[in-house]
């Protein structure tokens, strides 16, 4: 059931790795989009933009949640390239101590916070009731999003990207059958579609860890790797903690842009989420490729071999590149018609936004190819504060371009915001590929 990855084909394992993550991935997606076509659909486009305006305050703190996850599994993947399986098991276990306090902590003080986020984020008064039904049961799942991202990324350390998938594709299944029953049959409005999502994702974490436990003997830990390690806590959090931090601050840009689109009303909101989840379809390759880089690297790096690290970046960069420049013209040209699935009125003033922000993000799919690779890749290495200013560029990027846009109001600003922060964060991390293979180098001694 594991894959060791320090030995054949980088091409074929990076492929063979992210393949089947793709195919999680967008299945993710399509469960998003369903919450969206259904919510267009049958409550229209007010509580289409009340979800919609929550989508960054979500990514703030749910994309917290995953990155130190991910981040948790990196030296997992470390110890498992070594070949050190008792150290892996500690890792493990002292993971799971940590994410139970992160997520008791996290749900207590984003429940408690939540209205106050919104209206600093100047969400509409037609929208805001709706946001907040909506947002508030998100971060009561906190502790469920924790299960399945650790789960999730302990069985990807190993190598083994396949089983992670078939949980996501049962949950996104169970999770378009209860939107429907939620909202169409009981007609429980925006929160039934959060609890669609919490409930689903609560039995793939579940049926997650239950195969885990019963399929995989070499997490089975002994008695001594079952406790509490201060040093191993400290290599989580340098890793996880980062990484979690580099997803909230890449959120923060968003609420930025979140804030400028909010001045502009609900059709500009309603406009943008749905050119986002157009734009989310194609671009789960460059994620599947980035979480890949960072299992690829952090077993290579564990089993002490950089020249594979290097082929790996270069396999990464052919398909990324050739990915980006297919999907780029595909979305440029044809991507707005994608917003009919579920724009069910005003389609006269929403969709022509929506071709507005399509034809803006398809231009700049190599830069985010970059940001995706290098950083997760890097990250995957070892390095868990260094690929943080990445983060910080992808800020800047968004956050001024968002403060022009807002300022003049204007839609297109708000559309160019992310591309902004892909070309920032993109270069510097180019610079930052040097410069780690440089010190991985030296570090290891080679």
């Amino acid at each position: 059931m594991t894959k060791d990855m320090t030995n054949g084909s980088p091409m074929k394992l990076i492929l063979g790795f992210s393949v089947p993550l793709l195919f999680g991935f967008l299945f993710q997606q399509f469960y998003n989009l369903m919450d969206t076509l259904i919510v267009g659909r049958f409550l229209g486009v007010d509580d289409l933009a009340a979800v919609g305006s929550t989508g960054s305050v979500n990514f703030l703190i749910i994309g917290f949640c995953m990155g130190v996850c991910n981040g948790f599994a990196i030296p997992l993947a470390h110890k498992f390239g070594a070949g050190d399986y008792k150290g892996m098991r500690g890792f493990m276990m002292n993971a799971i101590y940590l994410s139970a306090i992160f997520a008791v902590v996290m749900t207590i003080m984003t429940v408690i916070f939540c209205m106050p986020i919104l209206e600093l984020m100047r969400t509409p008064e037609n929208i805001i009731d709706g946001a907040y039904r909506y947002i508030v049961i998100i971060f009561w799942g906190i502790p469920v999003t924790y299960l399945y991202n650790l789960v999730s990324g302990i069985i990807r350390s190993m190598g083994d990207s396949r089983t992670p998938v078939v949980f996501l594709v049962i949950a996104a299944v169970i999770n378009i059958g209860l939107d429907l029953f939620f909202i169409v049959v009981l007609g429980t409005g925006v929160e039934g579609a959060a609890w669609a999502t919490v409930i689903s994702q609560l039995i793939s974490g579940v049926g997650c860890l239950i195969y885990s436990i019963r399929h995989f003997e070499i997490l089975h830990p002994e008695k001594e790797e079952m406790q509490v390690n201060k040093t191993y806590m400290m290599t989580l959090c340098g890793m996880g903690v980062p990484m979690g931090l580099q997803y909230s601050i890449t959120a923060i840009g968003t609420m930025m842009v979140q804030s400028a689109l909010n001045i502009l009303g609900s059709y500009a909101v309603a406009a943008f989420t749905a050119g986002n989840k157009i734009e989310n379809i194609f671009t789960q390759a460059y994620v599947a490729i980035g979480t890949t880089m960072a299992t690829y690297n952090a077993q290579n790096i564990g089993a002490r071999k950089l020249d594979r690290v290097r082929q790996g970046f270069n396999s990464a960069h052919i398909i990324g590149i050739t990915y980006a420049i297919v999907t780029g013209v595909i979305i440029f040209f044809f991507g707005k018609y994608l917003s009919y699935l579920f724009i069910s009125d005003n389609a006269a003033e929403v969709i022509p936004m929506v071709d507005t922000y399509v034809k803006c993000v398809a231009v700049f799919f190599i830069p985010l190819h970059f940001v995706n690779a290098l950083r997760n890749g890097i990250q995957g290495m070892g390095y868990g504060l260094l690929p943080m200013l990445a983060g910080v560029a992808e800020l800047a990027g968004r956050g001024i371009t968002a403060m022009i846009a807002a300022a003049h109001k204007s839609y297109f600003g708000a559309c160019m915001a992310s591309p902004m922060a892909w070309v920032l964060a993109g270069g510097l991390l180019i610079i930052m590929y040097f410069y780690v293979m440089k010190d991985m180098k030296r570090r290891l001694g080679l």
